[in-house]
């Protein structure tokens, strides 16, 4: 049998009228496809948790969670956040079947946080979807924005009370120990605002690299200190010298 071997990457040679709109690709799922800086903004949110959060309080774990299934109840659909934290839940050592995604029933809670990046309104964050964590009973919905505009409301967050949400200052969220912040800076290459976990005072709380970088400034700061006391010791004994004086031995301890 004959057969027609296509020449490499022959058939993404499109023309311009030819080429997909980036709005309209989506998943199985009829919901708009996830991108690079999405996943970047997950897994700062995860990450900086792990590398440098205590938790709550002393014996009190964590479970943060990125794009997982979030499943309430039988018979009605996942719903899937960007990232989810729930207090008071250890990380399971075996990453069984059921691990696959956070079933309430089974974890005994709903998570604390939901967080949604708003990708397109097609997704419905706000309107639908809160209705169903408002029902799953998440103490606090978080939508984010990251193409917005400050005057529009880059961030969200809302608080559940009494089975519906309401708008919340999003700088500590007590029932959790955290608070929210956005952060102009430039994470793994990329330079935009972030959305970033944060201390009571307002303070990131840094991701195993950012440890990594302050420890080491804070090295080489004692390092130039050690090396100017030097300097400045060998001074001091040149001008006794001048002065005929001969400087006692410096006796450490």
């Amino acid at each position: 049998m004959n057969r027609t071997v296509a020449e490499p990457h022959a058939a993404l040679e499109l023309s311009f009228e030819e080429m997909p709109n980036l709005d309209d690709l989506a998943l199985e799922d009829d919901k708009p496809a996830g991108n690079v800086r999405a996943e970047k903004q997950e897994r700062l949110l995860t990450e900086a948790l792990y590398a440098s959060w205590p938790g709550p309080g002393k014996g009190r774990p964590f479970l943060a969670l990125a794009n997982i299934g979030l499943v309430y109840a039988l018979k009605r659909p996942a719903l899937v956040p960007n990232v989810l934290l729930s207090l008071d839940l250890q990380p399971d050592d075996d990453l069984s079947e059921e691990d696959r995604s956070y079933f309430v029933w089974l974890r005994g809670k709903a998570p604390d946080v939901a967080i949604e990046f708003v990708a397109d309104l097609r997704a419905g964050e706000s309107t639908a979807r809160m209705r169903e964590y408002a029902r799953c009973g998440v103490p606090y919905y978080v939508l984010f924005d990251p193409n917005g505009l400050p005057d529009d409301g880059l961030l969200q967050v809302l608080a559940l009370r009494e089975g519906a949400y309401e708008p919340t200052a999003p700088g500590w969220l007590a029932r959790v120990g955290l608070g929210l912040v956005l952060w102009e800076g430039t994470y793994e290459g990329t330079q935009g605002c972030w959305l970033r976990w944060c201390d009571r005072q307002g303070r990131p709380i840094p991701t195993g690299r950012e440890r990594a970088e302050e420890a080491e400034r804070r090295v080489q700061t004692a390092e130039s200190r050690a090396r100017q006391e030097r300097r400045w010791a060998e001074r001091l004994a040149a001008q006794l010298r001048a002065l005929g004086v001969e400087p006692s031995p410096r006796e450490d301890g």
